[in-house]
């Protein structure tokens, strides 16, 4: 396994990842989820500590998608197929279990959970891509 492009195309990953949690959160749902906050009495503003471990993360996220990319690579071949085999895995890991767990404890609306759901998939799979695109074997 090449570590320095699971890195390199990790980091892309995560550009794109971080890129549509942006227009995900900060644009598209930003006023419900304002809205359902003061609902609930909690703050709008979750911090400034916030910020940087999300984004952090969601570059760790791009890079343990191409790594996964990398590992099952040998087995299903390169190539976006399973760039996205490597997206759903994520997907499915991140959305939809938490998705569905938050959603059922802090009852949130379906538009809090559904689309999050709809877009996680579309920007897994291009991050996945984007990052695969850039791996090559040692």
């Amino acid at each position: 396994m090449n570590y320095g492009r699971v890195i390199l195309g990790g980091l892309v990953a995560g550009l794109v990842l971080n890129v549509g949690e942006f227009l995900l959160n900060a644009v598209l749902l930003h006023n419900a989820m304002v809205d359902w906050a003061k609902q609930h009495n909690l703050p709008a503003d979750p911090g400034p500590a916030f910020l940087p471990v999300a984004i952090g993360l969601t570059f760790v996220l791009g890079i343990v998608t191409v790594w996964l990319y990398a590992l099952i690579r040998p087995r299903l071949g390169a190539g976006p197929k399973t760039a996205i085999v490597a997206a759903l895995l994520m997907w499915f890991g991140i959305y939809v279990y938490c998705g569905v767990i938050y959603g059922m404890i802090l009852a949130q609306p379906a538009n809090l959970i559904g689309l999050p759901m709809i877009w996680g998939i579309v920007e897994y799979t291009l991050g996945a891509i984007a990052g695969a695109w850039l791996y090559k074997e040692a």
